[in-house]
């Protein structure tokens, strides 16, 4: 069903439900900030304007919860968030990652150095201007560095006032624990999409342990979208979009999950911020989570 009250489709966003961790409270829907950069997520936009636009729209969509990284672009991503943005409106959190090199178009390389970590986070100070980072992320932990230096140098920011929050992402559960043994860790931002639910462990002790669980690629659905499939039916029965309807979902999983489509397109910005309106039934949501895949 598709919520059509004027609040909604001026602002669809704020229908999503809220979240709050550390001190902040953020609309359950967010905005991934990754495709607003060149093919490969590597250089400028092709369409600048269209980025600009992008971002602005979302805020005025309801988005209070943007998704960034150092290494969008790199750099770029966190670059057009100021232009767009600032001074930032009241409520809006971005959170940025840093953990992740760059030496070409989809190329990534975890570095987890303390210094280099530390050094990443001022640089997204500087360039998004703000005098604290609301949540900072690691982007991978590094194989090559003892986890708990990469762990330390999150609680020494913290500690200093750099961060409001810390997170992690592509983590498992016994990395999440043991991250939280060192620092607190306020959110975890996986891989996790109808399509691939191979983070459901890590979906799970998010809820029972109250931390915001970021499915990033959140829209994936595979062959689950194909024609006569399950989510082709709920397509049916709602009215909805496939995308909204994988979102909806999402959304439906548990009230500490944040999914954060990402876009460079106005049109489909919209679409998607739509799809916190989308309320699925308890049926519906179980037929999609019992779906066979593949």
């Amino acid at each position: 069903m598709v919520d059509s009250t004027s609040t909604t489709t001026e602002r669809p966003v704020l229908s999503s439900g809220e979240f709050t961790f550390a001190d902040m409270t953020v609309h359950r829907l967010g905005f991934g900030a990754m495709r607003i950069t060149g093919p490969g997520i590597w250089g400028p936009p092709a369409d600048h304007d269209e980025a600009i636009r992008v971002l602005r729209r979302a805020v005025e969509l309801g988005v209070d919860f943007i998704d960034t990284a150092d290494s969008y672009g790199p750099y770029v991503s966190e670059e057009l968030i100021r232009e767009a943005l600032y001074p930032y409106p009241e409520g809006l959190i971005i959170a940025t990652k840093a953990g992740l090199i760059r030496t070409g178009p989809d190329a990534w390389q975890p570095v987890g150095r303390p210094e280099y970590l530390r050094q990443e986070c001022e640089m997204s100070l500087r360039r998004l201007g703000q005098e604290r980072l609301d949540l900072f992320q690691l982007h991978r932990i590094d194989p090559k560095v003892p986890a708990e230096e990469q762990f330390g140098l999150l609680k020494e920011l913290l500690d200093e006032g750099k961060v409001r929050a810390v997170g992690l992402s592509e983590v498992s559960v016994p990395e999440i624990e043991a991250a939280r043994a060192v620092v607190p860790i306020s959110t975890v931002q996986n891989l996790f999409n109808l399509a691939n639910r191979s983070s459901q462990p890590v979906v799970d002790y998010c809820d029972t342990e109250g931390i915001g669980f970021i499915p990033w690629f959140p829209i994936a659905s595979g062959n689950l979208a194909r024609r006569g499939g399950p989510l082709d039916a709920i397509v049916a029965e709602t009215g909805a979009t496939p995308a909204q309807v994988a979102l909806a979902w999402l959304l439906a999983l548990s009230p500490v999950v944040l999914p954060i489509p990402g876009t460079s397109s106005v049109r489909h910005l919209e679409e998607n911020c739509l799809a916190a309106t989308v309320k699925l039934s308890p049926v519906q949501v179980q037929a999609l989570a019992m779906a066979t895949q593949g």
